[in-house]
This record gives structure tokens, sequence and C-alpha cells, in this order.
């Protein structure tokens, strides 16, 4: 475990920031507030403990803090790159607390969050919650670009449904949402319908199913495939869920850490990343594997923002 312990809370935001519904707050990695000064840190978490359309098992809501408390045990020095990552400067909020007065005012509120952090020029780090979260990230991504805006999603399903459940806004929906406004390249697809995959052919969406995961030359068709500029969202369920059982909707096989890791240290080093998400995670108690493994993941965004985008924005 690391040795930091601290608990987080506001700290100096921009007066547009300070009047949105923050909840609790739990430091990432635990870090000491006064290392983590908003103004200070080129890196925001956002915690967004969402959960109203999900479609088998619940919990997402919970995923934030579960992945914030075991972000306290995960040790600061990464041995792969040998540095600290941290020392880029992460600033955690607390949990941005949104309407349970239907999904389009929710959805809307955490825009007017993002619009913000934009704003203050921050590189935001979102975790969730369910993955309908995701659009307001992107979208807002998107309307501050000139050109377009590649998405890069990690998942297990495409969430290229028109609607369901009866809601355009659930997280089967998510990427139907964007897909108009930006290029989308998904990579562990396994669990899809006909008519997703008529889409995805019509559409031209270039995926990379999970079956592709095993073989030669996956990680070059995806950087292939990527804009200049890109918008990383990480569903937890793209992971085997022998290593990550703890989502509400898993799929037999999957990505696995160490190619993953490589996909997204390559994608950081050649492409302009503006943001990253990493949703549906829903702790099971007792099991805490999944949430170490999900807050490692964090880290190492924060980890290839530092090795590359972070050198990068100094010298331009």
């Amino acid at each position: 475990m690391n040795v930091f312990r601290d608990r987080g809370g506001l700290d100096d935001l921009p007066a547009a920031l300070t009047k949105l519904p923050w909840g609790s707050s739990e430091s990432f990695l635990g870090i000491p507030g006064g290392e983590t000064g908003f103004t200070r840190c080129p890196v925001a978490v956002l915690p967004v403990p969402y959960e109203a359309t999900v479609s088998y098992m619940a919990g997402t809501r919970f995923g934030p803090r579960g992945l914030l408390h075991a972000s306290r045990y995960v040790e600061t020095y990464d041995h792969e790159l040998d540095f600290e990552p941290y020392t880029v400067g992460v600033h955690t909020l607390p949990e941005l607390v949104l309407p349970a007065t239907g999904p389009e005012s929710a959805l809307r509120l955490l825009r007017q969050a993002m619009d913000g952090l934009l704003e203050a020029g921050k590189f935001v780090i979102m975790i969730g919650g369910e993955h309908s979260l995701s659009a307001p990230p992107i979208l807002a991504h998107a309307d501050r670009m000139g050109g377009t805006l590649s998405v890069l999603q990690l998942d297990a399903h495409p969430d290229l449904r028109a609607e369901y459940e009866g809601t355009p806004f659930s997280h089967a929906c998510v990427m139907h949402r964007v897909h108009e406004r930006v290029d989308l390249v998904p990579v562990g697809i396994r669990s899809l319908t006909s008519e997703e995959r008529t889409l995805m052919r019509d559409k031209g969406i270039p995926a990379v199913f999970a079956h592709e995961l095993t073989g030669e030359g996956w990680i070059d068709r995806v950087l292939s495939a990527l804009g200049s500029s890109v918008y990383i969202t990480i569903d937890v369920d793209y992971f085997d869920p022998a290593l990550v059982p703890s989502t509400g909707t898993p799929e037999p096989g999957g990505g696995t850490w160490f190619p993953t890791l490589q996909l997204l240290e390559r994608v950081f080093r050649e492409r302009q990343v503006v943001g990253c998400d990493v949703v549906e995670l829903a702790p099971i108690p007792g099991l805490v594997a999944p949430d170490v493994m999900a807050a490692k993941l964090v880290y190492k965004l924060v980890a290839f923002y530092a090795l590359h985008q972070a050198q990068r924005e100094r010298m331009s």
C-alpha cells in the first residue's frame, strides 16, 4: 500500500464549478489535498456515481467509491515506467451527484461540469457509474474541436442501440447518441444485435472483436483507425470476467491486462488524447481485486498522460 491516506475535498474550484451538487469525497491514491490543489493540477479525476438504466446487475453507482478506496492501496511508483506518475499533478473532485429527475437533466448537469473543467484546461478522467455517462464528456470535447474526434471504445458491447427498454439514454445506447459526431473505434466487442452489426457496416465503424485480440497486428489496426485527437472510454466489461467479474453485464472472453496497456500507451504516445473515462465497475463486497485493477488502470492513464501528453503540452 502507498503512504497517502487523505480523503480530499473541495479546493480552489472556479466559481462556475462550486455551485454544482458535489457529494462526498475521497482523494485518488489518498494524496494529501495540499499537493493536489485544483489550480496547480493538470489532471482532474471526476467521480460520478450515477446509475439509472442498468439492464442486468446493479451496483455501478458504487463504482467510483470502490475504485477510489482501492486506489489508496496502489503504490505510487510505477516500476515499468520508473517514475511516480502522480507527481504530474492529480486533483480529485468530490462525487458529482446527478439529479434523479431523469437522464436528460442528469446528463445535462454532467455536461455543465465537463464544460467547466475543460474551460479550466483540465485533462479529465471521469469514473462512473454507468456507461450512459460517457456521452456528455465525448460531446463536450467534440464541440471544442475544430476537427473530428476519434473515440477509442474498449467494451464488450457496441452500445449502438437507438433505444433500449424505452429510452435512448440507456447505457446500451450511449455510442448511438454520439456516433454521428465522432469516429468510433470499438475494441473487444463480443455481444451485439444484428441491427448494431448492420449499423457498424453501414457507417464503416472499424470494430476489433474480442476473438481477434489473441491474433497479431490488432493494435496496429486500432492505431490506423484513430485520427489525431482521441477520447478513450473504457467499460470494464471489456476485460475478461475472470479479471473483472464486478460489472453488470459480463461476457466470456475479452481483454487482458498487459496487451491493453500496450494499446493505451501507444495511443497516448502516437495520438493526442483529450480525455478518458472508466465506467461500469460494480464492486462485489469482499472481492477487491477488480477494484484494485480498475484503480491501477486509472493510474496507468495518469502515467501515460504524464509520460507523453504533459511533456508534449509543455513543449507546444
